[in-house]
């Protein structure tokens, strides 16, 4: 079992960056895909990014393509989320999860996911 917690939202403006950080404590973190999701007020949770159990494989969502650079340390069960060149629609709670799969498929999707952490709030002004 896995505790995710988030850190390193906040207020940003237009064109700044930001990095998010998930610390997991727990078991195994290394046998776990992981992955970013977002959700802003009155929408569905949307797939961020995601990364398989070495770091070797990231999938973004076309919306974040080169601005944000998920990335992955497992000496010390860390996914941090770089993001740059923030926008208005980059506003929402951002949230990490952990998939257990030695693969890399599937995670797009938030129903795989087998734990979640509180989530971190960004919001960026105009």
């Amino acid at each position: 079992q896995l505790q995710l917690a988030e850190s390193g939202g906040g207020l940003a403006q237009a064109g700044a960056s930001l990095r998010l950080s998930c610390v997991a404590s727990g078991r195994g973190f290394g046998s776990y895909a992981m992955g970013w999701f977002r959700q802003a007020p009155g929408s569905e949770r949307e797939f961020v990014a995601s990364t398989n159990w070495s770091g070797e494989h990231r999938d973004y969502a076309d919306s974040v393509k080169g601005r944000f650079t998920i990335s992955r340390t497992n000496f010390n069960n860390t996914v941090s989320l770089q993001i740059n060149s923030l926008k208005p629609e980059d506003t929402a709670v951002y949230y990490c999860a952990a998939k257990q799969t030695n693969g890399f498929g599937g995670t797009h999707l938030k129903q795989g996911y087998d734990y979640w952490g509180q989530g971190t709030q960004v919001i960026v002004s105009s």
